[in-house]
């Protein structure tokens, strides 16, 4: 695992348990590791303020996208706290808490070049997602007979697309908007409207594990006294609840 992040209550008070928390260290603005071996990001904050709310001790760890539910059914960790949108197929492995954010999903390509995003519009072009994402599941069966490149990571879609081997990319919104401002992504664009707003994205759990009621009482507490707030203007200048 890539980076690994330990820290207790503000209080000092540290529980016998350890709960540890996964996320996929690779998506920013949600999860990354920093240059000086850091992991930070929108989920690893919330992460954070989710145990100070529990006083419980925790340790974040990384672990590539591909393997984070069989990861958890393993026992390796506790929690996944990595953007995992709330599907009914994923349902069926692990529980979910209440949503702690809602996700869209947008096409986004290279600026002064039209992209025609009909389905008709997009045979004979090559789009790019990541693989076993909600964004490329959706494609799928929204986009049957569009060829659709899945790669392990979401910045590998980004890097593709920006060395000109992609006509454009579905992604969810949040992670495309954080990418467009930076100097590779500058040259790029969201294209046509948002395609679906209908995502909720919530920290996955062992089936039964009484863990999730306690993220979710932590959920309601930072909403409620601002810390939420807070987090979420450190990475975006709206609300993306």
């Amino acid at each position: 695992m890539a980076a690994v992040l330990a820290f207790a209550s503000a209080s000092g008070a540290i529980a016998a348990e350890k709960i540890r928390i996964v996320t996929e260290g690779t998506y920013p603005p949600f999860s990354s590791v920093n240059g000086k071996g850091e992991l930070v990001g929108f989920d690893v904050d919330i992460a954070k303020a989710l145990c100070k709310t529990m006083k419980a001790e925790c340790e974040v760890v990384t672990q590539n996208w591909d393997g984070i539910i069989p990861g958890l059914m393993a026992r390796k960790y506790d929690a996944v706290i990595a953007s995992m949108s709330i599907t009914e197929e994923r349902k069926k492995a692990v529980d979910f808490t209440s949503p702690y954010y809602s996700n869209k999903l947008q096409f986004s390509g290279p600026k002064n070049k039209p992209l025609d995003i009909s389905k008709a519009g997009l045979r004979g072009k090559t789009i790019g997602a990541q693989r076993a994402t909600f964004a490329a599941i959706w494609f799928e069966q929204n986009y049957k007979g569009v060829d659709l490149k899945l790669y392990a990571g979401q910045e590998e879609v980004f890097s593709d697309m920006a060395s000109g081997r992609l006509d454009g990319i579905i992604a969810d919104v949040y992670v495309t908007y954080d990418w467009l401002q930076s100097k590779m992504g500058e040259k790029f664009e969201f294209k046509g409207p948002v395609l679906y707003d209908g995502d909720k994205v919530g920290i996955a759990v062992r089936k039964g594990d009484a863990l999730r009621e306690r993220l979710n009482s932590a959920l309601k507490t930072i909403r409620e006294n601002g810390t939420y707030a807070k987090i979420n203007a450190r990475y975006f200048p709206f609300d993306i609840y």
